[in-house]
Protein backbone atom coordinates (compact mmCIF):
# COMPACT_ATOMS: atom_id res chain seq x y z
CA UNK A 1 0.00 0.00 0.00
CA UNK A 2 1.62 3.39 -0.80
CA UNK A 3 1.10 6.50 1.16
CA UNK A 4 2.16 10.12 0.82
CA UNK A 5 3.04 11.87 4.38
CA UNK A 6 2.82 15.26 6.22
CA UNK A 7 0.79 18.08 5.03
CA UNK A 8 0.96 17.39 1.52
CA UNK A 9 -0.47 14.04 2.31
CA UNK A 10 -3.45 15.27 3.78
CA UNK A 11 -4.34 18.12 0.97
CA UNK A 12 -3.86 15.54 -1.57
CA UNK A 13 -6.47 13.41 0.15
CA UNK A 14 -8.81 15.27 1.31
CA UNK A 15 -8.67 17.17 -2.38
CA UNK A 16 -9.33 13.26 -3.56
CA UNK A 17 -12.54 12.62 -1.39
CA UNK A 18 -14.19 15.85 -2.56
CA UNK A 19 -13.67 16.69 -6.17
CA UNK A 20 -16.15 16.91 -8.13
CA UNK A 21 -18.55 16.16 -5.61
CA UNK A 22 -21.91 17.77 -5.45
CA UNK A 23 -22.99 20.32 -2.61
CA UNK A 24 -23.88 18.02 0.07
CA UNK A 25 -27.81 18.18 1.30
CA UNK A 26 -28.45 18.91 4.79
CA UNK A 27 -30.43 17.45 7.72
CA UNK A 28 -32.26 19.15 9.88
CA UNK A 29 -29.80 18.55 12.29
CA UNK A 30 -27.24 20.23 9.72
CA UNK A 31 -25.21 17.37 8.80
CA UNK A 32 -24.84 15.92 5.40
CA UNK A 33 -27.86 13.62 3.81
CA UNK A 34 -25.78 12.08 1.44
CA UNK A 35 -22.17 11.20 1.89
CA UNK A 36 -19.43 12.63 -0.48
CA UNK A 37 -16.91 8.95 -0.84
CA UNK A 38 -18.48 6.86 -2.97
CA UNK A 39 -18.52 2.84 -3.08
CA UNK A 40 -16.35 2.93 -5.95
CA UNK A 41 -13.94 5.09 -4.65
CA UNK A 42 -13.35 3.44 -1.15
CA UNK A 43 -13.09 0.36 -3.17
CA UNK A 44 -10.26 2.11 -4.86
CA UNK A 45 -8.67 3.10 -1.57
CA UNK A 46 -8.46 -0.53 -0.16
CA UNK A 47 -6.78 -2.10 -3.11
CA UNK A 48 -4.18 1.12 -3.00
CA UNK A 49 -5.12 2.25 -6.41
CA UNK A 50 -4.73 5.85 -5.42
CA UNK A 51 -1.13 7.64 -3.83
CA UNK A 52 -3.92 9.47 -1.74
CA UNK A 53 -4.95 5.90 -0.24
CA UNK A 54 -4.29 6.99 3.80
CA UNK A 55 -2.21 4.20 5.15
CA UNK A 56 -0.29 3.42 8.05
CA UNK A 57 1.39 0.36 6.96
CA UNK A 58 4.79 0.23 7.45
CA UNK A 59 5.15 3.40 8.92
CA UNK A 60 5.98 2.47 12.20
CA UNK A 61 8.06 -0.77 10.56
CA UNK A 62 7.34 -3.91 8.68
CA UNK A 63 6.42 -5.61 12.64
CA UNK A 64 4.59 -3.17 14.20
CA UNK A 65 1.92 -4.48 16.05
CA UNK A 66 0.13 -1.46 17.56
CA UNK A 67 -0.30 1.59 15.00
CA UNK A 68 -1.13 4.55 15.97
CA UNK A 69 -0.33 3.76 19.94
CA UNK A 70 3.44 4.65 18.73
CA UNK A 71 2.21 7.99 18.90
CA UNK A 72 1.56 7.86 22.66
CA UNK A 73 5.30 8.83 23.55
CA UNK A 74 6.65 9.89 26.53
CA UNK A 75 6.41 13.56 26.17
CA UNK A 76 2.31 12.52 25.48
CA UNK A 77 2.09 11.25 28.67
CA UNK A 78 3.61 13.83 30.61
CA UNK A 79 1.19 16.23 28.59
CA UNK A 80 -1.54 14.38 29.39
CA UNK A 81 -1.06 14.48 33.65
CA UNK A 82 0.12 18.13 33.45
CA UNK A 83 -4.07 18.29 32.50
CA UNK A 84 -4.57 16.44 35.89
CA UNK A 85 -6.00 19.98 38.04
CA UNK A 86 -8.65 18.67 40.17
CA UNK A 87 -7.90 14.97 40.94
CA UNK A 88 -11.44 14.03 39.96
CA UNK A 89 -12.26 10.64 37.96
CA UNK A 90 -15.00 9.67 35.96
CA UNK A 91 -15.53 6.71 33.85
CA UNK A 92 -16.29 6.35 30.30
CA UNK A 93 -17.99 3.28 30.24
CA UNK A 94 -21.49 1.89 29.73
CA UNK A 95 -22.75 -0.01 32.97
CA UNK A 96 -22.19 -4.08 32.40
CA UNK A 97 -26.09 -4.50 31.01
CA UNK A 98 -27.05 -8.74 31.36
CA UNK A 99 -30.43 -8.02 29.83
CA UNK A 100 -30.70 -9.60 26.42
CA UNK A 101 -33.02 -7.35 24.20
CA UNK A 102 -32.64 -5.54 20.55
CA UNK A 103 -29.26 -3.89 21.06
CA UNK A 104 -27.94 -6.37 23.50
CA UNK A 105 -27.71 -10.27 21.55
CA UNK A 106 -25.12 -10.78 24.01
CA UNK A 107 -25.24 -10.12 27.57
CA UNK A 108 -22.80 -10.00 30.26
CA UNK A 109 -23.54 -13.10 32.16
CA UNK A 110 -23.21 -12.71 35.79
CA UNK A 111 -23.50 -15.87 38.19
CA UNK A 112 -23.10 -16.06 42.15
CA UNK A 113 -20.44 -19.08 42.69
CA UNK A 114 -20.53 -18.41 46.37
CA UNK A 115 -21.50 -15.53 48.22
CA UNK A 116 -17.67 -14.62 48.25
CA UNK A 117 -17.11 -15.80 44.46
CA UNK A 118 -18.43 -14.92 40.96
CA UNK A 119 -18.11 -16.11 36.73
CA UNK A 120 -18.06 -13.02 34.98
CA UNK A 121 -18.52 -13.59 31.28
CA UNK A 122 -19.25 -11.52 27.90
CA UNK A 123 -18.74 -11.71 23.98
CA UNK A 124 -17.79 -8.54 24.31
CA UNK A 125 -18.20 -7.47 20.42
CA UNK A 126 -21.08 -5.83 19.01
CA UNK A 127 -23.71 -2.57 19.97
CA UNK A 128 -23.96 -3.05 23.84
CA UNK A 129 -20.82 -3.56 25.44
CA UNK A 130 -17.41 -1.02 25.80
CA UNK A 131 -15.22 -2.57 24.72
CA UNK A 132 -11.58 -2.05 22.73
CA UNK A 133 -11.33 -3.69 19.59
CA UNK A 134 -7.90 -5.48 18.59
CA UNK A 135 -5.94 -4.77 15.27
CA UNK A 136 -6.69 -8.65 14.54
CA UNK A 137 -10.34 -8.14 15.15
CA UNK A 138 -11.09 -6.90 10.84
CA UNK A 139 -9.43 -8.10 7.82
CA UNK A 140 -10.61 -6.51 4.95
CA UNK A 141 -7.84 -5.72 2.39
CA UNK A 142 -7.69 -9.04 0.79
CA UNK A 143 -7.79 -11.03 3.70
CA UNK A 144 -5.31 -9.39 5.53
CA UNK A 145 -5.80 -6.96 8.61
CA UNK A 146 -2.97 -4.14 9.82
CA UNK A 147 -0.02 -3.54 8.21
CA UNK A 148 -0.48 -6.55 5.94
CA UNK A 149 -1.31 -9.20 8.77
CA UNK A 150 -3.23 -12.18 7.09
CA UNK A 151 -4.27 -14.67 9.74
CA UNK A 152 -3.79 -18.53 9.61
CA UNK A 153 -7.49 -19.50 10.33
CA UNK A 154 -6.75 -22.73 11.51
CA UNK A 155 -3.90 -21.50 13.99
CA UNK A 156 -6.12 -19.02 15.40
CA UNK A 157 -8.98 -21.07 16.47
CA UNK A 158 -6.60 -23.29 18.06
CA UNK A 159 -4.34 -20.72 19.91
CA UNK A 160 -5.63 -16.95 18.93
CA UNK A 161 -3.85 -14.37 16.88
CA UNK A 162 0.07 -14.46 16.98
CA UNK A 163 0.07 -11.07 15.53
CA UNK A 164 -1.85 -8.24 16.32
CA UNK A 165 -3.72 -9.28 19.48
CA UNK A 166 -5.31 -7.08 22.51
CA UNK A 167 -2.14 -8.75 24.26
CA UNK A 168 -0.28 -5.80 22.46
CA UNK A 169 -1.99 -3.30 24.72
CA UNK A 170 -1.03 -5.10 28.13
CA UNK A 171 0.95 -2.28 29.62
CA UNK A 172 -2.52 0.06 29.45
CA UNK A 173 -2.71 3.37 28.03
CA UNK A 174 -2.19 6.93 29.05
CA UNK A 175 -2.85 9.96 26.98
CA UNK A 176 -4.51 13.15 26.35
CA UNK A 177 -8.41 12.67 26.28
CA UNK A 178 -10.70 14.90 24.30
CA UNK A 179 -14.11 14.98 23.97
CA UNK A 180 -16.30 16.09 20.76
CA UNK A 181 -20.36 16.66 21.90
CA UNK A 182 -21.96 16.74 18.74
CA UNK A 183 -25.44 17.55 20.27
CA UNK A 184 -24.36 20.58 22.71
CA UNK A 185 -22.32 21.93 19.74
CA UNK A 186 -25.72 21.49 17.40
CA UNK A 187 -27.37 22.83 20.83
CA UNK A 188 -29.59 19.15 20.86
CA UNK A 189 -29.88 16.40 23.18
CA UNK A 190 -29.21 13.86 21.23
CA UNK A 191 -28.43 13.40 17.01
CA UNK A 192 -30.97 11.15 15.58
CA UNK A 193 -30.46 7.79 14.43
CA UNK A 194 -29.31 7.66 10.81
CA UNK A 195 -27.24 11.61 11.44
CA UNK A 196 -23.91 11.15 9.25
CA UNK A 197 -21.28 12.86 10.93
CA UNK A 198 -18.92 15.05 8.60
CA UNK A 199 -15.29 16.53 9.16
CA UNK A 200 -17.06 20.25 9.87
CA UNK A 201 -19.04 18.74 12.58
CA UNK A 202 -16.13 17.62 14.13
CA UNK A 203 -14.20 20.85 13.69
CA UNK A 204 -17.53 22.87 14.51
CA UNK A 205 -17.28 20.31 18.00
CA UNK A 206 -13.64 21.15 18.62
CA UNK A 207 -14.35 24.64 18.04
CA UNK A 208 -17.20 24.93 21.00
CA UNK A 209 -14.86 23.42 23.50
CA UNK A 210 -11.78 25.33 22.48
CA UNK A 211 -9.26 22.51 21.54
CA UNK A 212 -8.23 20.98 18.40
CA UNK A 213 -7.20 16.98 18.32
CA UNK A 214 -3.89 16.47 17.52
CA UNK A 215 -1.21 13.73 17.50
CA UNK A 216 -1.17 10.64 20.52
CA UNK A 217 -5.16 11.89 21.36
CA UNK A 218 -7.70 9.61 22.45
CA UNK A 219 -10.83 10.98 21.09
CA UNK A 220 -14.54 9.92 22.19
CA UNK A 221 -17.03 11.27 19.93
CA UNK A 222 -20.64 11.81 22.00
CA UNK A 223 -23.55 11.17 19.72
CA UNK A 224 -26.41 11.63 23.03
CA UNK A 225 -27.36 7.78 22.43
CA UNK A 226 -27.83 6.98 25.83
CA UNK A 227 -30.28 9.34 26.57
CA UNK A 228 -31.57 8.91 23.15
CA UNK A 229 -32.07 5.03 24.43
CA UNK A 230 -33.54 6.62 27.52
CA UNK A 231 -36.29 8.15 26.03
CA UNK A 232 -37.50 5.76 23.49
CA UNK A 233 -36.35 2.52 24.65
CA UNK A 234 -33.67 0.07 23.09
CA UNK A 235 -33.34 -0.15 19.34
CA UNK A 236 -31.38 -2.25 16.51
CA UNK A 237 -27.97 -0.55 15.82
CA UNK A 238 -24.66 -1.22 13.80
CA UNK A 239 -24.38 -2.04 10.34
CA UNK A 240 -27.65 -0.88 9.12
CA UNK A 241 -27.59 2.81 9.24
CA UNK A 242 -30.09 3.29 12.39
CA UNK A 243 -27.62 4.94 14.22
CA UNK A 244 -25.50 7.96 14.13
CA UNK A 245 -22.30 7.56 12.81
CA UNK A 246 -18.59 9.33 11.12
CA UNK A 247 -19.39 9.74 7.62
CA UNK A 248 -16.85 7.63 5.38
CA UNK A 249 -15.45 11.09 4.19
CA UNK A 250 -13.96 11.78 7.87
CA UNK A 251 -11.20 9.17 7.38
CA UNK A 252 -8.74 11.76 5.73
CA UNK A 253 -9.12 13.64 9.01
CA UNK A 254 -8.39 11.13 10.84
CA UNK A 255 -5.24 10.44 9.34
CA UNK A 256 -4.50 13.82 9.49
CA UNK A 257 -4.97 14.47 13.33
CA UNK A 258 -2.93 11.04 13.94
CA UNK A 259 -5.40 10.14 16.79
CA UNK A 260 -3.78 7.04 18.65
CA UNK A 261 -7.09 5.89 20.06
CA UNK A 262 -11.19 6.45 18.61
CA UNK A 263 -14.25 5.45 20.61
CA UNK A 264 -17.82 6.71 20.08
CA UNK A 265 -20.86 6.39 22.22
CA UNK A 266 -22.32 4.19 19.56
CA UNK A 267 -20.31 0.73 18.02
CA UNK A 268 -17.97 2.80 15.27
CA UNK A 269 -19.23 0.42 12.73
CA UNK A 270 -21.97 2.06 11.96
CA UNK A 271 -22.01 4.37 9.05
CA UNK A 272 -25.10 5.90 7.61
CA UNK A 273 -23.99 5.75 3.79
CA UNK A 274 -24.21 2.58 1.14
CA UNK A 275 -20.36 1.69 3.20
CA UNK A 276 -21.77 0.16 6.85
CA UNK A 277 -19.04 0.22 8.85
CA UNK A 278 -16.60 1.71 6.67
CA UNK A 279 -15.05 4.26 8.92
CA UNK A 280 -14.56 1.30 11.64
CA UNK A 281 -12.79 -1.31 9.09
CA UNK A 282 -10.50 1.35 7.68
CA UNK A 283 -9.59 3.26 10.99
CA UNK A 284 -8.47 -0.50 11.98
CA UNK A 285 -6.87 -1.96 8.84
CA UNK A 286 -5.53 0.71 6.96
CA UNK A 287 -4.59 3.30 9.92
CA UNK A 288 -4.62 0.61 12.74
CA UNK A 289 -6.41 3.14 15.47
CA UNK A 290 -7.62 1.15 18.07
CA UNK A 291 -11.14 1.45 18.36
CA UNK A 292 -13.40 1.87 21.87
CA UNK A 293 -16.94 1.04 20.94
CA UNK A 294 -19.91 1.76 23.09
CA UNK A 295 -18.45 4.27 25.60
CA UNK A 296 -20.53 6.26 27.82
CA UNK A 297 -19.20 9.65 27.61
CA UNK A 298 -22.27 11.67 29.59
CA UNK A 299 -20.81 12.24 32.90
CA UNK A 300 -17.93 13.43 31.45
CA UNK A 301 -19.70 15.55 29.14
CA UNK A 302 -21.51 16.82 32.12
CA UNK A 303 -18.03 17.53 34.03
CA UNK A 304 -16.76 19.20 30.59
CA UNK A 305 -19.51 21.53 29.94
CA UNK A 306 -19.93 22.64 33.91
CA UNK A 307 -15.66 23.03 33.85
CA UNK A 308 -15.92 24.40 30.33
CA UNK A 309 -12.64 21.35 29.87
CA UNK A 310 -13.04 18.84 27.43
CA UNK A 311 -9.63 17.45 27.98
CA UNK A 312 -8.36 15.62 30.56
CA UNK A 313 -6.30 12.38 31.25
CA UNK A 314 -7.21 9.10 29.64
CA UNK A 315 -6.18 5.76 30.95
CA UNK A 316 -7.48 2.14 30.08
CA UNK A 317 -5.85 -1.38 30.05
CA UNK A 318 -7.40 -4.32 28.44
CA UNK A 319 -7.10 -7.82 30.10
CA UNK A 320 -4.07 -9.25 28.73
CA UNK A 321 -5.20 -12.39 26.70
CA UNK A 322 -2.35 -13.22 24.10
CA UNK A 323 -4.21 -13.99 20.93
CA UNK A 324 -7.43 -12.00 21.68
CA UNK A 325 -9.29 -9.69 19.39
CA UNK A 326 -10.06 -7.50 22.04
CA UNK A 327 -11.70 -6.96 25.54
CA UNK A 328 -13.58 -5.60 27.57
CA UNK A 329 -12.59 -2.22 29.23
CA UNK A 330 -13.38 0.87 31.34
CA UNK A 331 -12.02 4.20 30.19
CA UNK A 332 -11.18 6.73 33.01
CA UNK A 333 -11.02 10.45 32.58
CA UNK A 334 -9.28 12.29 35.18
CA UNK A 335 -9.79 16.14 35.50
Amino acid sequence: MRKLTGGVFAAVVIAAVTAGTPALQRDPQGSASRQAVTKAEYERWKAGQQTSLPSNWGRWGTDDEIGTLNLITPAKRKQAAALVKEGVSLSLAVDANTVKGIDNANPYDVVMLTTGSDRISVAHHGVAHTHLDSLAHHFDFAGAGYNGYKPDEALVMKQGHPKNSIYNVKNGVFTRGILLDLPRAKGLPYLEPGTPILIEDLEAAEKMAGVKVQPGDALFIRTGVWPYRAKFGPYARGRNGKAAGLDISVIPWLKQRDIAVLSMDQPIAVSPSEIPGGVHDFAMVALGIHLIDNSDPEAVAAKAAASKRWEFLLTFAPLPIRGATGSAVNPIATF
